[in-house]
């Protein structure tokens, strides 16, 4: 292979940690000798979508209403949900660590986290799975699918008091959160926008254990309401239309494109090629030009991995499927601990980025969990090398641009123990932080 310049490696280690989840062993080099430009194009085509009836093949149903305290049922019935969740967390972790090309999964993430949404208080496998499922079915597709969905979604109602809002108790969670953290952002509607739009928002219903969503109509306002310089008569996804259609909003999901995969600190550029590929509301197409904006390979725009995005890069680098892990409840309960579990957001904000992940507490559990790990994966990629090899090799085989020398320094000192120096690697600076 020709010699690859540290540039292109950086860039190339960018691409497949923020667009995957990092590389299985040997994938990097592949990347090198493709280039960034061909290896970008293979990375963003879509893998196959899964089957319609996902759900039902994991398993999981519908489990009716809570039994009563101290029933003969309540037991089996809490088993059952706990067994659903933990089928449905396995799976999705088992999709990120095993897919070629993880673009679906990896956008499927990003839309959790922007579209909110926590089994904390759902408490409801099957609606919750449904809940990330569709926007799995949208991740790359039309915005606009993806926000009609979401407005009529069980998990997403419930979970921000949308079945008690009614024309004469009035609930304005889900109206401020639309604007405010899915459709428009901060600053770009008014308090009595919120109150309006509240109203097309009344009456809808969920039902608990299935996540059906209906309409009461005696409890839905139906007159006229003024918001944002238009008026009429507005339902949910009439609304939805209206606020997706708004220029605040082509500009709005650029942002948070900009925010969790370029850099959270900077503001997204005006008239950027992200924000002008979203006219259309195409979600690839503005990922695409996400990754072809000069911003993405500016070697100023360094990002802390998340834990799970840490953890997810650590298993596809040891071959490592969690569902058949020996201890597959260790990999849940660490990203428990960590604070980025599956399915469990911590607020309608979603997940904090960068620095927010950098404490004493975290590191030591990454240290221990690398160790544990490592102990249990494939360490061939290294192990097969001579000693002189070996440096490299790790850089290649964890998908690194380059090490610093400080890093050499700790990593020569157990350049003969591979399973030491796997532990080293993937708890280095270069790995944690994706520069």
């Amino acid at each position: 292979m020709a010699t690859v310049s540290i540039e292109e490696r950086r860039n190339l280690a960018r691409l497949s940690h923020r667009i995957g989840f990092g590389p299985k062993p040997g994938e990097f080099e592949e990347l090198l000798s493709l280039g960034f430009y061909r290896s970008a194009e293979r990375a963003l085509a879509q893998a196959e979508s899964a089957s319609p009836d996902l759900a039902a093949s994991l398993g999981l149903k519908d489990l009716g209403n809570q039994p009563r305290p101290n029933s003969p049922e309540i037991v089996d019935y809490v088993e059952q949900k706990r067994f659903q969740l933990r089928t449905m967390t396995l799976w999705w972790l088992d999709e990120m660590v095993t897919q070629e090309n993880p673009i679906t999964e990896r956008m499927t993430w990003f839309w959790h986290g922007h579209w909110a949404t926590s089994y904390a208080k759902v408490d409801e496998p099957i609606v919750m799975f449904n809940h990330v499922d569709s926007l799995r079915k949208s991740a790359l597709g039309n915005f606009r699918d993806m926000a009609k969905a979401m407005v009529l979604d069980g998990a997403l109602i419930y979970w921000l008091d949308g079945q008690k809002n009614t024309s004469a108790a009035p609930n304005e969670n889900l109206s401020r959160e639309l604007m405010e953290l899915f459709i428009l952002g901060v600053n770009r509607y008014t308090e009595d926008d919120v109150k309006q739009t509240a109203k097309a928002l009344t009456g809808y219903k969920v039902v608990k254990s299935s996540g059906l969503v209906s309409r009461n109509l005696r409890q839905s306002f139906t007159g006229d309401i003024s918001y944002l310089g238009t008026s009429g008569k507005f339902d949910a996804i009439s609304l939805t239309d209206f606020l997706v259609n708004r220029r605040d909003c082509q500009r709005f999901i650029p942002e948070r494109l900009w925010y969790r995969f370029i850099n959270s600190s900077s503001d997204l550029p005006n008239n950027s090629a992200i924000e002008n590929a979203f006219a259309d509301r195409n979600i690839l197409s503005s990922v695409q030009a996400l990754v072809a904006h000069p911003g993405f390979i500016d070697p100023v725009n360094t990002q802390v991995k998340s834990p799970l995005d840490w953890l997810i890069s650590v298993l596809r680098a040891l071959e490592i499927t969690p569902s058949q892990f020996e201890r597959p409840d260790y990999l849940i309960n660490l990203l428990n601990g960590l604070g980025q579990r599956p399915y469990f957001p911590p607020n309608v904000g979603g997940w904090p980025a960068d620095e927010a992940w950098l404490s004493a507490a975290s590191t030591q559990t990454r240290l221990a969990a690398a160790d544990y790990l490592a102990k249990r994966g494939q360490l061939a990629p290294i192990s097969n090398l001579s000693a002189a090899a070996r440096l490299e090799g790790l850089a290649n085989w964890l998908g690194v641009a380059s090490w610093s020398e400080r890093t050499r320094q700790a990593l020569n000192g157990a350049i003969r123990d591979p399973q030491r120096l796997a532990v080293l690697g993937i708890c280095s600076p270069e790995y944690l932080v994706n520069a």
